[in-house]
Order: structure tokens, then C-alpha cells, then sequence
């Protein structure tokens, strides 16, 4: 209860009168979120080591403002993201460290593909894992007024693994957005799946041992089913109702078993019938977002394996790249 009364006191805060300076507002703001982290078991000395060097960053409010999973089409969206190319330096990197691999596929029953698909579309496979101050990212975006409780959350539980020594903060850059490593961990995906894998007593989520591991453990605690579908695309007949089209990802409604769906799709005869008991939504993942996009096209049906990603990354696009991805790369094998 502490934190969530510290975090409203902080929004409040959020709320005083308006500087002339952006960065003097933020100056009264650190020296308040001070006291709010001395509140949350953040020694004075952790704190005045970490945060010394914060500062608003500006550009970090443009990124929140504008993201690509809002903007691009699916079908730009996915292509950029699940290019041959892109499962060629996915096949590389899997030679390159296949015993690590398969042996976390077996003990965590998580697919290589998808790990492999997951890192492959958050940096690249490692290869761009983010240049921000991620303390300072997160203090702006706590600073900021938009989603400020959320992200004061996550600033409060990465200085709380500082302060644990779990993590060095003088590796802590990474995305506009706080988020770090080969799989980019926000810090409270950190703090309850991040694992010391290879047993040094620190968390180094840019290495492959320990980021395929706490990615793995990660999945496997949301509930990823192995060998399951994340979604098909479909051809919508134009009388389904439009109660079942989900275009926001916040939260899919309206699930059915796939066999009451059959009788809204064009050219069902792809979907395997020992699917049909299975509890599925439809998404429409254009609408209401790219100008002048079709109501019923694209569409997809979408299973639990789908919504897993989702809580990874509150994407429709996302989720449907991942999967792509995953399944173009199961293909080479």
C-alpha cells in the first residue's frame, strides 16, 4: 500500500504550477520522487549514486506519443519485422549458440523458434538493444504526465534491484521506453522472471545465458502452450456481427469456441477441426487506426498463444510478427 500511495502523491506532484524551464520542473520533480523512493527501501546513498546524472529527455515524451505499432498497416508492419533476411541471421545466431539453446528449449518446454523470433524482432538478435538512459527514460516518462503511475512503478522497482545488487545500473541502457536487454525486460518483467542462469550472483540480460533463460522461464510462467496455434488469417463473411471484431488490444472480447466462428468465414476448410472447442477471438487489428482501412480486412483468429504475446507486448501487430516470425524460422528447421 506504501508504493501505491507514494505513486498518488507523485502524481499530484506531477500537477505543479507551470515552469518557464522544462528541466528546472524537472529538478522540483527528482528532489520529490526523492523522498517518495527513500519511502520504498531505496537507500539515500543508492539513490544519489543512480539518479546523479538523470535528466529530462525530451525526445522519450516523442516516442510515447508515436509508436509504429499504432501507425503502420499489418501487412508493412509485419514485413518490415519477418523479412528472410531476418530469419537468416536467426538460423546464424541458433548455430552459433545451439547447445544454450535446445537445452533451455527442453528444461523451460518453450520452442526455439519462438525465442529465437522474440529477440529476433526486439533487438535484432541483440544487435540493437537501445542506446537510451534507461533511469533517465524512466524518470521523464514518471515525470510525464500521460502514464506516469505505471512508470514510476517500474523506476521504483529497478532502483530496488540496484539497491539488491541484482543489477549494475552503469549497463542499464536500452529502449526509449525503460526497457533492457537482449529480450527487453521492463524492470518489473526483471524483477519476477529474470534469472541468474549461469549462477554469478548478477542478472546480465545481455548475455545469452542468462536472457535466454529468464525469456524462457518468462513464457513458461505466463503460460505459453507448446505446439499450439497463435492465430490463423481468416476471410470474414460480411454478416458477422460487429461485437465480435477486436480492434484494441487492451482486452479481447467476446470469445467464442472456433466452431460458432466457421460460420462467418469464407474458406474455413484450413482450420483444423481438433481446434474447435478452443476458446478464440477475432481481431481486426487495421480498424480504427490506419485511415480509411476496411472494417473486416485483415482479420485473424486468435488463440491463448497469441494473448501470451500480448502480455509481452500490448501489440496486435506485435503479436502477429512474433508469430510469423516463429513459424518462418520452425519452417527451416
Amino acid at each position: 500500500m506504501k508504493l501505491i500511495s507514494s505513486i498518488v502523491i507523485l502524481i499530484v506532484i506531477n500537477f505543479i504550477p507551470a515552469f518557464s524551464d522544462e528541466n528546472l520542473k524537472f529538478k522540483i520533480w527528482k528532489k520529490n520522487f526523492k523522498k517518495v523512493a527513500l519511502q520504498n527501501n531505496i537507500s539515500e546513498k543508492t539513490f544519489d549514486t543512480v539518479m546523479a546524472n538523470t535528466k529530462f529527455l525530451p525526445n522519450v515524451i516523442k516516442y510515447d506519443r508515436y509508436q509504429p505499432e499504432f501507425y503502420e498497416d499489418t501487412k508493412t508492419y509485419i514485413s518490415k519485422r519477418t523479412s528472410d533476411k531476418k530469419v537468416s541471421k536467426g538460423l546464424i545466431l541458433y548455430k552459433k549458440n545451439i547447445d544454450l539453446i535446445n537445452s533451455i528449449e527442453k528444461e523451460f518446454n518453450i520452442e526455439k523458434e519462438l525465442l529465437l523470433s522474440l529477440m529476433g524482432i526486439e533487438t535484432n538478435y541483440g544487435t540493437y538493444v537501445g542506446k537510451m538512459d534507461i533511469l533517465s527514460s524512466l524518470a521523464t516518462l514518471s515525470y510525464d504526465k500521460r502514464r506516469s503511475e505505471f512508470f514510476t512503478n517500474e523506476l521504483l522497482i529497478l532502483l530496488n534491484l540496484i539497491e539488491k545488487k541484482q543489477i549494475d545500473y552503469k549497463t542499464l541502457y536500452g529502449s526509449w521506453a525503460g526497457a533492457f536487454g537482449f529480450f527487453q525486460f521492463m524492470p518489473s518483467t526483471m524483477k519476477n522472471y529474470a534469472i541468474d542462469y549461469d549462477n554469478n550472483n548478477y542478472i546480465d540480460l545481455k548475455n545469452n545465458i542468462d536472457a535466454y533463460a529468464s525469456a524462457a522461464n518468462y513464457l513458461k510462467k505466463i503460460g505459453w502452450k507448446i505446439d499450439q496455434p497463435c492465430f490463423y488469417k481468416i476471410d470474414l463473411s460480411n454478416d458477422i456481427p460487429k461485437k465480435y471484431l477486436n480492434v484494441s488490444a487492451k482486452n479481447l472480447h467476446n470469445k467464442k469456441k472456433l466452431k460458432y466462428f466457421r460460420n462467418f468465414i469464407n474458406d474455413d476448410s484450413f482450420l483444423n477441426q481438433k481446434l474447435d472447442d478452443l476458446n478464440v477471438a477475432i481481431i481486426t487489428p487495421d480498424k480504427d487506426i490506419i485511415p480509411d482501412a476496411e472494417n473486416l480486412s485483415p482479420a485473424y483468429i486468435v488463440f491463448d498463444n497469441y494473448e501470451i504475446i500480448l502480455q509481452w507486448n500490448r501489440s496486435l501487430r506485435f503479436s502477429l510478427a512474433v508469430c510469423t516470425l516463429k513459424d518462418k524460422i520452425k519452417n527451416e528447421f
